[in-house]
């Protein structure tokens, strides 16, 4: 079974899984404090259909690699692992630039300035790109 790549794609997406949690810990936490200073939220019509989009992307994952018996193929699965590790890489750094600003909502604090450091010197919404380069 530790031979059988499935096995480890699964621990993997499992892995994930268990960081989208912690990040909507974080997030709960940060939008309840962004809304008591006044944040105002755009969205939020459409932010329960993103939360299953991605949750059914998480279940799904695993579910073709085992169902459809899918093999691994290193040509492809490497360099994909390695973008999946620069989409992380790119997340976690968004989180920490962000700070207490921070939560998979789009709260905006009226009068605050934007934040123009880290990765957002490059990107406007970096974290939006790591999301569509992790998803497909």
């Amino acid at each position: 079974m530790l031979r059988d790549s499935r096995f480890w794609y699964v621990i993997l997406i499992g892995l994930v899984g268990l960081l989208r949690l912690a990040e909507l810990v974080l997030s709960a936490r940060n939008a309840r404090r962004l809304r008591a200073l006044g944040g105002v939220e755009s969205g939020a019509g459409h932010y329960p259909v993103m939360v299953g989009v991605h949750a059914a992307f998480l279940a799904a994952a695993p579910l073709e690699v085992i169902l459809l018996d899918r093999p691994f193929h290193p040509m492809l699965g490497f360099p994909m692992l390695a973008l999946f590790a620069l989409t992380l890489a790119l997340r976690l750094c968004v989180i920490a630039t962000m700070g207490e600003r921070w939560c998979t909502r789009v709260i905006v604090l009226p009068g605050a300035p934007l934040v123009a450091t880290g990765p957002f010197r490059i990107l406007r919404h970096p974290n939006y790109l790591a999301v569509a380069v992790e998803m497909p």
